[in-house]
């Protein structure tokens, strides 16, 4: 391809609102240019690059995986999505809209919905299954705040492969095939992937992992284990410690006691850090209380008297509550985790009550909040009580009446949970549970994800086959996930410097670029003669034959960030200049030699990067 063909699109400066490198650089380098809030669009340089990553995808999925392209539409019928039961839960990013026909319809924020019914239709036996296709599409999520570009858009693509399983094992052996795709697929990509441990979310199922890569602007904190044998590393949503002792203020574990509930009057004490100046003692002694409001809870609380008045709405994907309450015991030196606290609860969403409903359900205020006389049900951190356990004694906490706390207070024979979960925020400096290695924290941003969603869509969907025995048997279902766009921003994130990017081999726009000083006479000659023995050569070659000036030219190609610079010069020809693009200096190569070299530099960065 030579520029005069091609679209060149460059800038000088980046527009004010980009403040991440991925950001600046594809708009100043014309990959992408924003068409709205959130919504941005590939040009020709970024639509070579996005095509490669996504082939790369569809050549691990198709070999790895094991798994078969389909295309769904990207607008799906509402009324699939009231099948599954997120028609009301997924909330406001989801983009719903009526046809002229008055029919529900939602611009898809993802798939599960759309592959379930798709295979239903068409499932009788188990020798169908497993069923396992994949999409690359555009998807739409109504985000509140869209910031960095293509990083967080409202408009994205994302690659989903789907399984439908007969049973655990198969959908584990499907689980692990992709698992393995992944890894391959990053490690052709020059991507240096954290995988965790992580949280299901609104997806559902049990068993999830992310791929993360680190960033200063990650929106995900990871905690990893320093023990490379250990291996642990899980989002902070997900992650998981080793229990610490509860400690009195001189270092000490404090035994069970048998002393009576006291009341303290405690005025102007609202915060833990009052509660340790008036009571002189360690926060480790204190149990914190908290009202959460709980939103779509999909448990059942029929038997507490606390819940009759709470509506609970019939759905074929199962019954929820879209309103109730919980109140969330931890010991104060620690945070509640809300994601924890969401899944324990099997809700969309949990927020912190406002003081008129912490009043209404703790007969208190925010500060004096206590498990005694709580009226909704008491979630338990495993920091004060575990398997039938107390692990505080002679503890201090609200006593739900204002400008009181209580002392003397034993879990167990003073309140009993309802339910008792670990629902605490894990922060570097806790100790892993599987080696006891101390935690550290980074911040990363996730390009994949994949689950073991279960039966969550195939039994609200009322997916059958007829298995084995001859009766109709419900299948288990997997779901992973790439974000192409995403992963495209982090691998210009990885691979920049202050000239412009610098593409890995196998994503790069084009291959090796030719820059002629002028593009005529001796220099043209030399120059299309390379051009054309490595395209004959299967090379992705861009020759710049613009009028340019050569300081213009080498801005522009640096920016772009082509992985290989030959320049053609009148003043060292027979010679050319060979400048890989992360190399600091270019050396000379006589001009008969450039393509062997040049293929040469290709084919070794492409099988390094496909190992």
């Amino acid at each position: 391809m030579k520029t005069s063909k091609f679209y060149i699109s460059t800038l000088r400066e980046a527009p004010a609102e980009a403040v991440i490198a991925s950001h600046k650089l594809m708009i100043r380098a014309g990959i992408t240019r924003k068409l709205g809030n959130g919504l941005y669009t590939y040009l020709p340089l970024g639509v070579r690059s996005l095509y490669k990553l996504e082939n790369i995808i569809r050549e691990e999925w198709n070999e790895t995986a094991g798994a078969l392209e389909f295309k769904p539409t990207v607008i799906v019928p509402g009324e699939l999505w009231k099948e599954s039961g997120r028609w009301e839960t997924m909330g406001p990013q989801m983009l719903k809209a009526k046809n002229r026909g008055e029919q529900d319809m939602v611009v898809s924020p993802t798939a599960e919905e759309a592959y379930t019914a798709i295979v239903r239709d068409g499932l009788d036996s188990y020798k169908q299954l497993p069923v396992n296709l994949y999409q690359i599409n555009t998807k739409y999520r109504d985000e509140i705040r869209p910031r960095y570009g293509v990083m967080r858009g409202r408009e994205f693509i994302m690659a989903d492969g789907y399984t439908m399983n007969a049973d655990d094992e198969s959908l584990d052996e499907s689980y692990k095939a992709y698992e393995k795709a992944y890894f391959r697929i990053f490690k052709r990509l020059g991507l240096k992937i954290i995988p965790v441990k992580a949280d299901s979310g609104a997806m559902g199922g049990s068993g999830s992992e992310e791929f993360m890569v680190e960033s200063p602007i990650g929106d995900d904190t990871l905690i990893i284990c320093p023990n490379e044998k250990c291996g642990y590393a899980a989002n902070v949503e997900k992650a998981e410690c080793a229990l610490d002792e509860s400690t009195n203020k001189k270092g000490e574990k404090v035994a069970a006691t048998d002393k009576a509930l006291e009341e303290v009057e405690t005025p102007n004490v609202f915060s833990i850090d009052d509660m340790e100046k008036f009571f002189d003692e360690s926060p480790k002694m204190f149990i914190k209380c908290l009202i959460y409001r709980v939103i779509n809870s999909s448990l059942d609380y029929s038997a507490l008297d606390c819940a009759k008045n709470w509506k609970r709405v019939k759905d074929p994907a199962g019954d929820y509550y879209p309103l109730s309450y919980a109140c969330v015991c931890i010991r104060s030196d620690l945070d509640v985790n809300e994601a924890k606290l969401a899944a324990t609860l099997k809700a969309s969403e949990v927020v912190l009550a406002e003081d008129e409903e912490i009043l209404e359900y703790a007969q208190a205020g925010h500060g004096f909040v206590g498990p005694m006389t709580s009226k909704c049900p008491l979630v338990v951190d495993f920091s004060v009580v575990k398997d039938g356990q107390a692990r505080m004694h002679d503890a201090i906490t609200g006593a739900g009446k204002n400008g009181y706390h209580v002392k003397h207070v034993e879990p167990l024979r003073d309140f009993t949970p309802y339910i008792n979960a670990d629902v605490r925020t894990v922060k570097e400096g806790d100790k892993c549970a599987c080696c006891g290695g101390v935690f550290y924290q980074k911040k990363g941003n996730e390009l994949g994800h994949i689950f073991k969603l279960g039966h969550k869509y195939t039994k609200s969907m009322h997916v059958t086959f007829l298995g084995q025995n001859g009766k109709p048997t419900e299948p288990t279902m997997g779901c992973y996930g790439i974000g192409v766009d995403r992963t495209l921003a982090s691998i210009i994130e990885a691979n920049n410097d202050e000239k412009g990017i610098i593409w890995p081999m196998s994503v790069a726009p084009f291959q090796v670029c030719i820059v002629p000083i002028k593009y005529e006479g001796a220099m043209k000659e030399a120059a299309d003669k390379i051009y054309d023995e490595l395209k004959a050569a299967g090379i992705e070659v861009l020759l710049d034959d613009r009028a340019e000036r050569p300081g213009v030219k080498f801005a522009d190609m640096e920016l772009i960030g082509i992985p290989l610079r030959i320049t053609v010069g009148d003043k060292n020809l027979p010679n050319i200049e060979f400048k890989p693009r992360a190399a600091s200096e270019a050396e000379l190569v006589p001009a008969t030699e450039a393509t062997a070299k040049a293929i040469k530099f290709v084919k070794d960065a492409l099988a390094q990067l496909n190992a």
